[in-house]
C-alpha cells in the first residue's frame, strides 16, 4: 500500500482525539475505523442517497462518452499517483486487497499525508467509498444487534465471530464496539474470540493491531478478553472451516460469521454454497451469517466497467434464491446502491 519511499515507521502526526492507531506491516500508521466516532460514523439521509447516486450516475455517463483507449490511459496514469487506485489495479486480476479496501474506508479527511495523494483524497471523497464505509457500519450493526439477544440470555457464554475474507476485520472489531456502547458490562466477563479466515497475511496481522489499540485505556474495547487468530483460507475448499466451527467445543456459547466485501461478492455460487452447507450442517444452534452482496444495478455496471474489479453482480433476488438452496433465508437485508447487507439464519 505504500507511495513513495518504503521502509521504516511512518508514524501519524496529527492524531485525532477519541481514535486508537495501529501500524500497518509496511510501517505505515493508520487511524483503527470506530463508526461511533464523529470521524467514521456515516450519517446520511435517504434522500441525500438518491441524490448522491443521481449525480454520480450522471457524472460517469458523461464520462463514458470518451473512447476507453483514453478512458483506461487516464486511470493508469492516476493509478501512478494513488495508493487506492494503484490496488484497484492490481484487484483486476482477484480482488481488492484487505488493506487497499481499508484504507478505502477512511475516508478522506482521515488519510495520512505519508502515503495518500491528492488523487487519494479525490476517490475516498466519492459517492462509491461513501457507500462501502457506510456497508462496514451495517454490517456491524447487523452483527450487533444479532448477538445482543443470545449474549443477554448467556451471561458468561463466549462469543465467537468467525470473519470469512475479513482483512482488518472492521466489522467484527466494530459490532464489538456498538454492543460495548448499547450494553455495558455485557462483553466483560467473557471470552471473546475473533476468527478470521483469510488468504492474506497483511490485513490480519493489522487487524490484530488494531484490535489492541481499541483494548487500550480509555479506548472503546478497554478491559475485554479477545483473541483474535488468523488462519490461511481458500473458500473453494471450505474444510478449515469445517473444522474451525467443530473445534469450539460443547458450548454453550455465541457465534456470528460476517463476510463484508468478500464471499457473497467475489465467490462463485459453487463457493457461496459450499460455505453455507458447512455452516447450515455444523448445526450450531443460534448461528447467523452477515454479509454484503453486490447489486445488479446501474451504478455498478459504470463503476466497474471503469475499474475492473470482478465482483459478480447478483442482486438481492438471485443470492437469496442460492442461500435458500444451501438452507438459509434472507432475515434482514438493507438495501444500498452497489451492494446490499443481508443477515441470514437457518431456513
Amino acid at each position: 500500500m505504500s507511495r513513495g519511499k518504503a521502509g521504516g515507521h511512518r508514524p501519524e502526526t496529527r492524531k485525532k482525539p477519541g481514535l486508537a492507531y495501529a501500524f500497518t506491516n509496511e510501517g505505515v500508521e493508520l487511524p483503527v475505523i470506530d463508526v461511533t466516532h464523529p470521524d467514521f460514523e456515516v450519517v446520511i439521509t435517504e434522500p441525500e442517497i438518491t441524490a448522491r447516486n443521481a449525480e454520480y450516475q450522471a457524472v460517469e455517463r458523461r464520462r463514458a462518452r470518451t473512447p476507453l483507449l483514453i478512458r483506461r490511459f487516464m486511470f493508469r496514469y492516476y493509478a501512478r499517483r494513488s495508493v487506492i487506485l494503484q490496488g484497484m489495479v492490481e484487484a483486476r486480476k482477484s480482488f481488492l486487497s484487505g488493506m487497499n479496501t481499508y484504507i478505502l474506508k477512511l475516508g478522506a479527511a482521515n488519510l495520512g499525508s505519508a502515503y495518500a495523494s491528492a488523487v487519494d483524497r479525490y476517490v475516498a471523497a466519492s459517492f462509491p467509498a461513501l457507500i462501502i464505509r457506510l456497508r462496514t457500519q451495517n454490517t456491524a450493526k447487523l452483527l450487533a444487534s444479532g448477538i445482543a439477544e443470545p449474549l443477554l440470555a448467556g451471561p458468561g457464554n463466549p462469543l465467537h465471530l468467525v470473519n470469512i475474507a475479513g482483512g482488518p476485520s472492521a466489522d467484527s472489531l466494530n459490532a464489538l464496539i456498538l454492543t460495548q456502547k448499547a450494553h455495558p458490562g455485557l462483553l466483560q466477563g467473557r471470552r471473546i474470540f475473533i476468527h478470521v479466515l483469510d488468504l492474506e497475511r497483511d490485513a490480519p496481522e493489522f487487524g490484530k493491531r488494531a484490535m489492541e489499540g481499541l483494548q487500550a485505556k480509555g479506548a472503546p474495547l478497554q478491559g475485554l478478553d479477545i483473541t483474535f487468530e488468523h488462519t490461511t483460507y481458500d473458500w473453494g475448499k471450505p474444510a478449515e472451516l469445517k473444522a474451525l466451527l467443530g473445534g469450539f467445543g460443547a458450548g454453550p456459547f455465541v457465534v456470528a460469521v460476517s463476510t463484508e466485501g468478500g464471499l457473497f461478492e467475489y465467490g462463485t455460487d459453487s463457493d457461496i454454497l459450499l460455505n453455507l452447507e458447512v455452516l447450515r450442517a455444523v448445526g450450531l444452534p443460534g448461528l447467523f451469517v452477515v454479509g454484503s452482496v453486490t447489486r445488479d444495478d446501474d451504478p455498478n455496471r459504470l463503476l466497474h466497467g471503469t475499474n475492473g474489479i470482478p465482483v459478480i453482480r447478483r442482486g438481492l433476488t438471485v443470492f437469496a434464491a442460492l442461500a435458500k438452496r444451501a438452507g438459509w433465508r434472507v432475515e434482514t437485508a438493507i438495501e444500498r446502491p452497489f451492494s446490499d447487507v443481508v443477515r441470514l439464519v437457518a431456513d
